[in-house]
């Protein structure tokens, strides 16, 4: 019977959740006291967001809320009702992989890989804003998000040539 009783205390200390993730209404079910990013990662399986230092030091683990960028390691999940909310799963489109993502493979951009996402998500927000940033604007846009293995100089050289697809397709996806 205690194992009834304890189940059902947990349960009752859960929260749900409806929010957009991904162009997808979720509900999930979890502690009131989750980050986003475990949310994200534990109870919907979204494993791209990557742990980092969660500190909010490395930005590893942003995201989009609302189309801003996000240290899902510094945000309460519960803070995320009813937003959108996009990771790296959300940027491909089926078979076709976003321009930033085509682009950061093609250029060698990513090499361990594990700052990936994050510089993603970041990169996503800029060209939504700035569909011709200057190199300087990229630098301080991603300057949140730090890379131990390119040295940036090819991330840099991604998010450019992304802009100049996108801006060739007609605008940001």
């Amino acid at each position: 019977m205690d194992a009834v009783r304890e189940r059902d205390a947990t349960a009752q200390e859960n929260v749900r959740l409806s929010m957009r993730v991904n162009g997808e209404e979720v509900d999930v079910l979890f502690a009131p006291y989750k980050t986003l990013l475990e949310v994200l990662r534990e109870d919907l399986d979204l494993t791209g967001t990557k742990h980092g230092c969660e500190l909010g030091e490395c930005g590893a683990c942003a995201v989009l809320v609302d189309g801003e960028p996000v240290l899902s390691c510094l945000a309460l999940a519960l803070d995320c009702e009813g937003r959108e909310i996009e990771t790296v799963e959300g940027l491909a489109r089926g078979p076709e992989l976003h321009p930033l993502q085509a682009a950061f493979a093609d250029l060698g951009a990513a090499q361990c890989g594990y700052c990936t996402p994050g510089i993603l998500m970041t990169a996503k927000a800029l060209l939504a804003a700035e569909p011709a940033p200057s190199r300087e604007r990229i630098k301080e846009a991603i300057s949140g998000n730090l890379c131990r293995c390119t040295g940036y100089q090819q991330i840099f050289e991604a998010v450019e040539e992304a802009a100049r697809q996108m801006r060739d397709e007609g605008g940001a996806r």
